[in-house]
């Protein structure tokens, strides 16, 4: 019995179980206070190990040739003493009857739970793309869960030699600051975010971190990253780059604010203008096409008058020719009865095509002259969200008010007006607002 000493130091027969609720690889120890010698992880061939459904037992043999593993997968209670180890029945003589101590360090390792790791980075520097030269201390902190599916690649990543799990936790968060800084300190120039406004881009950062950490974590650690969150970003906003950050994005803001109303006031004073000219050459035309139909009109009088002298005179004409028609056939130049008969059908022939002719061109002169001028056209400007718009004819105005583009609260504008005016205040405009009568009753 002396020979195994202690059951602190690897006792007769000891029960070989997890009972940690919560745990991502957990090593254990003889029962009793552990300590630092060998005997620590003397086994006893033929204790018994308990493992449970979803977590498996890794015994670690330390060899002159390296390290060996036998991986025991849950569920499982039996002694060890079975085919079940085939590298420890290599290794365990017949010495003392099969009972014989062995060294080997043994881990649970979960493979149904999951393990939260918190983490916080502190500050380090980052960089607005639109101002170099002023850096932002920023600080980061989160949780990560992960848990283990490759168990042979976690295992051969971590060599499960004098493993500890709060090293293991330490050089994870080590690997997170590393690469948190390194992704979100770029992100600014990457993602054109200004750092002032990188916390209300947080669920957006988080996923570009989390798709960068995944892989690293599963190649470097074989871990499975379950989640990430990466809960605040915070700026030191005591720090002087954060103030002169603050301080210049103040003032080109400013500046862009102003420079964008005075363009916009520019862009205004040049549509107006242009609206002015179109409104002045609106009514050249409309004046011009005016005068047009002016001389039109009073060059068809004329015509008309001139058409009637030229009749007139061919009547005149003819009525010379029917006193000659008295001679006809005399010869002698005395009285001719049949000349006079024949002058007398002509000339009631010739005075009938001339009343015709007179009444036809007296109608025509008299509708001519009680023709008036074509009205002038309505044009009207019309104010659409701010700017304006037109000139437009009564026809189009309709149109607008049908589309509801043009309502009373519409301020319109013409030539004459000394103020744009509500639509429904202009006398001219009243019929485009009248009351449609509603349908007839059903009968």
């Amino acid at each position: 019995m002396g020979l195994f000493g202690k059951k602190s130091e690897g006792g007769l027969m000891d029960v070989i179980r997890c009972d940690e609720q919560e745990y991502l690889v957990w090593k254990w120890r003889p029962s009793g206070e552990a300590n630092s010698t060998k005997k620590e992880n003397a086994i006893r061939y033929g204790s018994s190990l308990r493992v449970k459904d979803g977590e498996m037992a890794v015994f670690v043999y330390k060899q002159k040739d390296g390290t060996m593993q036998d991986y025991i997968m849950g569920p499982y209670d039996q002694t060890i003493q079975t085919a079940n180890f085939p590298i420890l029945t290599s290794l365990v003589g017949l010495a003392f009857g099969g009972n014989s101590p062995f060294q080997a360090e043994i881990y649970f390792i979960n493979l149904s739970g999951n393990i939260q790791i918190r983490f916080g980075v502190p500050y380090f520097d980052v960089y607005d793309p639109r101002f170099s030269d002023f850096y932002v201390p920023m600080s980061a902190r989160g949780t990560l869960t992960l848990n283990i599916t490759d168990y042979q690649t976690f295992i051969k990543n971590n060599r499960l030699i004098n493993f500890e799990i709060e090293d293991f936790h330490k050089t994870i968060k080590d690997a997170l600051a590393k690469y948190i800084k390194g992704v979100v300190s770029n992100i600014p120039a990457d993602k054109q975010i200004p750092v002032v406004q990188m916390d209300k881009k947080l669920l957006e950062i988080n996923d570009i971190v989390a798709a960068y950490l995944k892989p690293r974590l599963e190649n470097e650690f074989g871990v499975n990253m379950k989640g990430f969150d990466l809960a605040t970003l915070e700026i030191d906003k005591e720090s002087e780059g954060y103030r002169e950050l603050r301080k210049v994005t103040a003032e080109q803001t400013t500046k862009f604010t102003t420079t964008q109303t005075d363009i916009g006031i520019k862009n205004l004073q040049d549509m107006q203008a242009i609206n002015a000219a179109n409104m002045e050459e609106t009514l050249r035309v409309q004046r011009e096409e005016a005068q047009r139909a002016q001389k039109l009109q009073t060059e068809t009088n004329f015509i008309g008058a001139h058409a009637l002298n030229q009749q007139t005179d061919v009547l005149k004409t003819a009525a010379d020719g029917l006193g000659n028609m008295t001679n006809l056939g005399g010869g002698g130049g005395g009285f001719n009865p049949a000349g006079m008969m024949t002058g007398m059908m002509m000339g009631g022939a010739m005075g009938g095509q001339m009343a015709g002719m007179m009444n036809q061109m007296g109608q025509q002169m008299q509708q001519g002259m009680n023709t008036p001028p074509p009205p002038p056209q309505l044009q009207y400007s019309v104010s659409l969200n701010g700017q304006t718009a037109g000139p437009f004819n009564l026809a189009q105005l309709q149109q607008m008010t049908q589309s509801g583009q043009l309502t009373k609260q519409t301020h319109v504008w013409k030539t004459g007006m000394a103020n744009w005016e509500l639509a429904g205040n202009v006398a001219e405009l009243q019929g485009l607002f009248a009351t449609m009568p509603p349908p007839p009753p059903a009968t």
